[in-house]
């Protein structure tokens, strides 16, 4: 009876296909790895983009409800209700840091937003800068390690970890590079970035202190606040 002799792979053949996988995941691994970055910094951005609406949606019918929105504030939201961080506002403003508990503006606001934006439940920290009854910029977190912004451009996957951790600081830092922005900030440009700053203290805000970037990241940093 003629048997059939079997053959396995030489100890070449499988040395040379671990070799290969091993410079296939050498390759592939850092650009996934890349592309997970690049779609988490995006999904900050555009939840902070729904944010940014939703505020500026919220903020019109609460005007048009007779609710005095002027004033500058700067707007906090703990992953349940928005508050009054910081405001200089009119004597009276619905937007004079009156908390979710007490009858008010706010309460009101935390409404809408839902209304706008259910998402918003699975944000665990953001912050606005309001003035003149418009949103300007919005910074927000969904996690402790990516943030995003409206205007973005201030978190990428080359910033992101100077804006880690889902916190006062690390929003307010998104949040006053954001402002800025929004109010003409152009990266180099000399002249649109003194006309930014000017027009940031013209809308109520203090002018905003910066200070050197975290260890290791290429992230600006600073901080905004109220005057």
């Amino acid at each position: 009876m003629k048997t059939t002799k079997k053959k396995g792979f030489t100890l070449i053949e499988l040395i040379v296909v671990i070799a290969i996988i091993g410079v296939l995941a050498a390759i592939l691994v850092p650009t996934m790895l890349g592309y997970v970055k690049k779609s988490k910094v995006s999904g900050a951005n555009s939840a902070a983009s729904s944010v940014y609406k939703a505020i500026n949606t919220a903020l019109t019918e609460l005007d048009e409800e007779g609710v005095d929105i002027g004033g500058t504030h700067i707007l906090s939201f703990d992953g349940t209700n928005w508050t009054g961080a910081t405001a200089a506002s009119p004597a009276g403003s619905g937007l004079d840091g009156v908390t979710n508990g007490t009858p008010g503006a706010l309460s009101k606001f935390d409404t809408k937003i839902a209304n706008f934006f259910e998402d918003v439940k699975k944000i665990k920290y953001a912050q606005a800068s309001i003035s003149g009854g418009t949103c300007l910029a919005v910074a927000c977190a969904q996690d402790s390690t990516y943030t995003g912004t409206q205007p973005g451009g201030v978190v990428t996957t080359d910033t992101y970890e100077g804006y880690k951790a889902a916190n006062a600081t690390a929003c307010n830092h998104a949040l006053a590079i954001a402002t800025y922005i929004a109010c003409g900030g152009k990266g180099s440009d000399t002249a649109a970035n003194a006309t930014a700053t000017a027009n940031v203290t013209a809308k109520g805000f203090a002018t905003m202190t910066w200070a050197a970037a975290p260890s290791g990241s290429s992230a600006s940093t600073a901080a905004i606040s109220v005057t």
